[in-house]
């Protein structure tokens, strides 16, 4: 990274997750291009610019990525159809991630997911060695899954995949805070869970850290991938809290909501998703379980 303050471009700046990159970029003294597809009416904080366009348009993406130090990627239409999906989430973010590299941007950090795993009742822990999901499954999954794929056929960027499971944290469109709790509320269907399954998690505030610290250089690149993202390379990596289990979570949501959970004893997977990569690169979550479901909890109720 330069002396001067590095200079982030971060797409889907006004989501769940790129708005608190955005602010963690921000506190880190970066200064950030915010690239929204359409204009907000909030003011803009100190150091951020605000960019209203297509991301995946070659053009637009080179007169944002000019002068960048480094970029990330947070936009996956996630609840849309396949076609949708394959055309934002794999081609738009290719599209970017080669501008990209045409503009000299050193580092390209992509909100990946761990979705993209394959997890059985028999799988145990998962790495970012871990077998990835077949054809077979859910459109999200397989098409995050091609959109690694794609992001690492491009070469001559320093590319790093972050791979979160179930992200915690407030916010309208946040998924496990907002939108999960919504159907659990209203069909008796989503209230149906194995109280014994895994619940991997991660804090929005612990996520954004790792990836603001990666694009600004405080997690600096390494010949080893246990050390740091490999320079020109691909490096995936998990970032998951302790696991909690489903009953934690379910509990909590419906205790908020007044409902009843419905407890399914069969087999579901157990393990864990292993962030020792992560931690071997200085991070660790700070936000713990008991505060992350009150948090969820007190949400609901107000």
């Amino acid at each position: 990274m330069p002396d001067r303050a590095p200079l982030v471009v971060v797409t889907g700046a006004n989501g769940f997750v790129g708005s608190r990159v955005c602010e963690a970029l921000s506190a880190r003294g970066a200064a950030v291009r915010a690239v929204v597809r359409r204009a907000v009416s909030s003011a803009t904080p100190d150091g951020v610019e605000m960019h209203v366009g297509d991301f995946g348009d070659a053009a637009f993406a080179a007169e944002v990525l000019a002068g960048a130090d480094a970029a990330v990627t947070t936009v996956h239409p996630m609840g849309s159809d396949r076609a949708a999906q394959e055309r934002v989430g794999i081609e738009a973010t290719r599209t970017f991630a080669m501008a990209a590299r045409d503009a000299g941007v050193a580092t390209l950090v992509h909100v990946s997911t761990a979705a993209v795993y394959a997890r059985r009742p028999t799988t145990g822990g998962v790495d970012e060695d871990g077998a990835l999901v077949g054809d077979d499954a859910g459109d999200y999954a397989v098409t995050k899954r091609d959109a690694d794929a794609a992001l690492a056929a491009v070469e001559g960027i320093t590319r790093v995949l972050v791979r979160p499971p179930a992200i915690l944290g407030p916010g309208e469109t946040s998924v496990w805070n907002t939108l999960r709790p919504q159907r659990i509320r209203d069909d008796e269907a989503d209230r149906r869970t194995p109280p014994h399954g895994t619940y991997a998690w991660v804090h929005v505030e612990d996520l954004s850290a790792l990836i603001a610290d990666v694009a600004t250089g405080v997690i600096a690149p390494a010949q080893d991938a246990e050390r740091g993202p490999v320079p020109d390379g691909c490096t995936p990596v998990n970032v998951a809290a302790p696991s909690a289990t489903q009953r934690q979570y379910f509990q909590t949501v419906t205790g908020a909501l007044g409902v009843d959970a419905i407890w399914d004893d069969g087999p579901a997977w157990t393990g864990a998703i292993l962030a020792g990569r992560a931690r071997s690169w200085g991070w660790g979550p700070r936000v713990t379980l008991d505060e992350a479901l009150r948090e969820l909890a007190d949400g609901l109720r107000a």
